[in-house]
């Protein structure tokens, strides 16, 4: 993709939680530019696509950078002229790279989609009715319009070719571990002092929403907190989803939205992690939490690959049993620092840069064998 121009659509950054595919999206620029940075051959030049931004003002994508295509117009309009074929990629460009089914008629450019699960189908319970419309068009969608698709682990790969997508159009492309910055102490301790917690605590990082299974991991908490050495805290991380909320519990300190850096403290400040949603198409939180060599204790997912305890998530005393045992248990905690902190070196975002250049550099050419032919 050496001289080349790449749209990426960026929209998911405009959200004021933009979630995993926000971090998808700023962790494959930090590859990108991390590549460029060493020394190798000059990549493309990725022009960031979004609408305009609420209020005016300094555009916080302008910091990331690179070049921005801007729409005129507002986030909801936008989305939905690109889900009605409205608005067309610009021309000028050689691909466009969709970081979600949030997808646009990409015109006389190669489409590349990244599907990052196909949950919704699976666990059709765990999202509103809305999304699984809005989810179900978009799929439709990508299918007609994407050239390649960018998948984070082979169980997604799966679920796409079964929807329809070509099996040799799919690439399975790992997410990456190194995007959080050094971790920021000062201001974890604070805001766990502000909430009352000055000692050792229990994590919990995740959107809270049906899917993340909160409501076991709460009551595993609550079977074993007695158990423990002392009534450490289960601190939970993340902004409010939808669906019923995790009630006031014994123990249990809802800390919101933080920072990255702040975050990053608060890895590295937990006696564990524990994340056991019902079904994921990846999982970021484990591997950023190995990335600072804090114990994981996870359901079965693609990004731990073996390096988490792994606990059945509908089993809440397994949970528990768990809970209690890399809290508490020195040697298994050890083990699986050693292995956290090796399969988090594994998924660094230049390498996965890496490969979402030769995934371009596919599309491009299986456009132009076709044009050619």
């Amino acid at each position: 993709m050496t001289g080349r121009r790449v749209l990426m659509l960026a929209q998911q950054l405009r959200r004021s939680a933009s979630g995993g595919i926000g971090t998808y999206v700023l962790g494959l620029l930090q590859g990108l530019d991390a590549l460029a940075a060493g020394g190798g051959p000059a990549g493309p030049e990725v022009t960031l696509a979004a609408s305009r931004l609420p209020g005016g003002g300094v555009d916080p994508l302008a910091g990331l950078g690179h070049p921005l295509h801007i729409s005129p117009l507002p986030a909801p309009l936008l989305t939905r002229a690109w889900d009605h074929g409205l608005v067309r990629a610009p021309s000028g460009f050689d691909l466009v790279h969709a970081a979600s089914l949030a997808t646009l008629a990409p015109g006389a450019s190669p489409l590349v989609v990244t599907v990052h699960d196909l949950l919704w189908r699976r666990v059709p319970e765990a999202y509103p009715p809305r999304g699984r419309r809005w989810h179900e068009a978009a799929l439709r969608r990508a299918l007609a319009r994407a050239d390649r698709f960018i998948v984070p682990a082979d169980v997604v790969a799966d679920d796409l070719a079964g929807a329809g997508a070509p099996r040799d159009r799919i690439d399975v492309v790992p997410m990456g571990a190194d995007h959080l910055p050094a971790p920021d102490a000062g201001a974890a301790a604070a805001h766990l002092a502000s909430l009352g917690v000055t000692g050792p605590y229990l994590l919990s990082v995740g959107t809270l929403e049906p899917r993340k299974n909160l409501q076991r991991l709460v009551a595993a908490y609550a079977a074993v907190r007695d158990r423990l050495p002392e009534p450490w805290p289960l601190v939970m991380v993340g902004p409010s989803g939808w669906g019923a909320q995790v009630g006031a519990e014994a123990g249990v300190v809802h800390a919101g939205a933080v920072s990255a850096a702040e975050l990053a403290g608060l890895y590295a400040g937990a006696r564990l992690l524990a994340y056991v949603p019902l079904v994921e198409g990846f999982g970021l939180p484990p591997v950023e939490a190995m990335a600072v060599g804090t114990p994981v204790l996870a359901s079965p997912l693609p990004s731990t690959d073996g390096a988490a305890l792994d606990v059945d998530p509908v089993d809440t005393a397994a949970i528990a049993e768990g809970l209690l045992a890399v809290a508490t248990d020195d040697a298994l905690r050890a083990d699986l620092v050693a292995r956290g902190r090796a399969r988090a070196g594994e998924l660094s975002w230049a390498g996965i840069a890496r490969r979402h250049l030769e995934v371009w550099q596919a599309a491009t050419d299986h456009r132009r064998g076709d044009r050619d032919g």
